[in-house]
């Protein structure tokens, strides 16, 4: 088994868990019960022994995928000498899913459109990361597979037959003629009777579920998104509530773990956690596609972290999608890791970083929210308002920042910035609602940080805000001062720090790097996606619209042939890495069609909903 790479996979999912799916048909990611659980297919990570069930013509195919129309049921279509072959996955997502009702269940149909198919499937699972024993036996119906406590029943018509060993697996080769249909069902420990008009109506409602939920651009007043981008908008709603946890409200960024950055590298990161500021940046999102229930959902989630006992832990960035978090981080050392990427790891170590940052999105996003409706009571006034004290209390700190370096920390220039808009918001929201609290006190704390990003923060030789108060380094997180309101799009300062970007970071693809300099990690990474979009969003919001397309369509046409993103883009080949579908690559285009169907060339706008006190500013203040 080879492996398959980033970009030619698909994603399914029932809002607890995120199957991948390669164009050969094979699962080579699954978790159940949920995103975070251990895998149960983990070809990804190890073409050998990490296990995955694949079904594919039995010879030589060529292959391609789509989806449903504005749903997430993936479909595969296989081309071969004898005939074509369709196979159909998904996960059933029925009325009532936000409850937590929902089948963990994998069903695969499998259909010969024309000629005939000789397809083979191979089932073979491997429990908690191929830990454990994994034990493949036939039944009357199909196959079942125990491990770890847990079991997979595989319900098919296909003559399994069951290799017992090292490998225990099972496989089935079977013939189809024109218009044949047969179904594969995988079920998490459960075992409930199955045939395939039952299968056939699944599918039927888990369409009408995902197309009924979808941004439906029924605004009178024009959709925001409408051009020539409007379906990949789509397609990243719809990955992004993929991801959106029904129970807890919580975001993973991402459904797997250790895809590399660099292929070879060690950069290799378990992203199957939710991050303040992916929140922070999608309520913006999803208010704008319409989807104001779960731009809420979002907004509560938020709540419940300034709800926490000590300010000081909401420093920290990450939290687990079902409370409470698991941390610590491990390397699998028994897996080869993709394209023999190692190390492996599960469980994040930057949980435990001070990422001072994480203050100014939680109280941009709650802010954010009270623009588009939302309202925030007395009680939960109570302890934003202690999270906001906090900030006037560490913003001096040093911390890691946002890029969560496993160096020193540092004066972050962006946590700064992000610390300030902490405060501001936060007199905002006193003010609007006439709340109780230090607004003088908070204003000088305001002011302070910000006279001192200015004054530190800038490097009058490079032209541009930097990294950190005691480096030289360009960071494309300095373009966020102009989007949180810190400085106006027209302060020559922040057209300055855009330039500096483009000159420094820019590739020659039109593709943006995160940062120069050393991190303290080995190795090289890709161009992040999400620094691509910031720079159209600032690009679009100072007036330069032409340059904000040019920079938009050389990251779009990065998309994987689904619609699909990973966290970064190799330079050179063009290739994803790094973990995928990735939350923040999606939040960042919907918010940048935003912005650039927004643009008017060279007049300045504000962000939506990111609502700064306005600043009166000259070069030299």
């Amino acid at each position: 088994m080879a492996f398959t790479q980033i970009e030619d996979y698909g994603v399914i999912g029932n809002l607890e868990t995120c199957p991948l799916i390669g164009n050969d048909g094979s699962i080579d990611w699954c978790c159940f019960p949920h995103i975070e659980s251990s895998s149960v297919f983990a070809g990804i990570l190890d073409d050998d022994g990490g296990g995955h069930f694949a079904i594919q013509p039995s010879g030589e195919f060529e292959s391609a995928q789509e989806y449903v129309t504005r749903t997430n049921v993936l479909r595969t279509t296989f081309e071969t000498d004898s005939g074509t072959m369709t196979l159909t996955d998904f996960m059933p997502v029925v009325d009532g899913v936000e409850l937590g009702h929902t089948t963990s269940a994998i069903y695969r149909k499998v259909t010969c459109t024309e000629g005939t198919i000789e397809l083979d499937a191979t089932f073979e699972p491997r429990f908690d990361y191929d830990r454990v024993g994994t034990t493949v036996e036939q039944t009357s119906e199909g196959v079942i597979a125990r491990g770890n406590g847990e079991q997979l029943y595989l319900w098919s018509p296909a003559d399994f037959e069951s290799s017992e060993g090292e490998e225990e697996h099972a496989e089935a080769t079977e013939t189809l003629r024109a218009d044949e249909t047969m179904w594969f069902v995988l079920q998490y420990n459960d075992r409930e009777p199955i045939d395939a008009a039952d299968c056939a109506a699944l599918l039927r409602e888990t369409i009408d579920y995902w197309q009924d939920w979808t941004h439906q651009c029924l605004d009178a007043s024009g959709c925001p998104f409408e051009g020539p981008y409007h379906d990949d908008v789509i397609r990243s709603g719809l990955v992004l509530r993929l991801l959106m946890n029904p129970q807890t409200h919580a975001i993973a960024a991402a459904p797997t773990t250790s895809l590399p950055e660099e292929v070879g590298g060690v950069r290799n990161w378990d992203y199957r956690y939710a991050w303040i500021r992916d929140v922070s940046y999608t309520i913006q999102a999803l208010n704008e596609l319409g989807h104001e229930r779960e731009a809420r959902n979002g907004f509560d989630w938020c709540l419940t972290m300034c709800h926490k006992d000590d300010p000081g832990e909401i420093g920290h960035p990450l939290y687990g999608l079902h409370y409470p978090p698991e941390m610590v981080e491990e390397e699998l050392d028994h897996f080869s890791g993709y394209r023999h990427s190692k190390p492996v790891r599960i469980g994040n170590a930057a949980g435990d970083q001070q990422q001072l940052d994480t203050y100014g999105e939680l109280i941009t996003a709650i802010y954010t929210a009270t623009d588009y409706g939302e309202e925030i009571f007395a009680g939960e006034w109570e302890v934003i308002e202690e999270v906001i004290d906090h900030v006037s209390g560490v913003w001096t700190n040093k911390d890691k920042g946002i890029w969560e370096v496993r160096s020193e920390p540092k004066h972050v220039v962006h946590s700064k910035a992000l610390c300030w808009a902490a405060l501001d918001r936060g007199i905002k929201i006193a003010e609007d609602n006439d709340f109780d609290a230090p607004i003088d006190r908070w204003k000088g704390e305001r002011d302070t940080i910000r006279e001192t990003v200015l004054e530190e923060g800038f490097d009058e030789e490079l032209g541009c805000f930097t990294q950190t108060f005691e480096g030289e380094t360009v960071d494309a997180a300095a373009l966020r001062l102009g989007s949180v309101g810190l400085l106006p799009f027209d302060d020559d300062r922040m057209q300055s720090t855009i330039d500096a970007v483009m000159d420094h970071l820019m590739t020659d693809e039109g593709l943006v790097m995160r940062y120069e300099g050393d991190d303290g990690l080995p190795g090289e990474e890709g161009a992040f996606v999400l620094c691509s979009y910031w720079l159209v969003e600032c690009l679009a919001l100072s007036g330069r619209v032409e340059e904000a397309h040019d920079v938009f369509e050389s990251a779009t046409e990065h998309l994987s042939p689904i619609g699909l993103f990973a966290e970064e883009i190799d330079p050179e080949t063009g290739e994803h890495r790094g973990n995928f579908p990735q939350a923040f690559s999606h939040i960042g285009l919907i918010n940048a069609v935003l912005y650039l169907n927004q643009a008017e060339p060279g007049e300045t706008l504000d962000p939506i909903g990111r609502g700064a006190t306005e600043i009166t500013t000259d070069s030299k203040s």
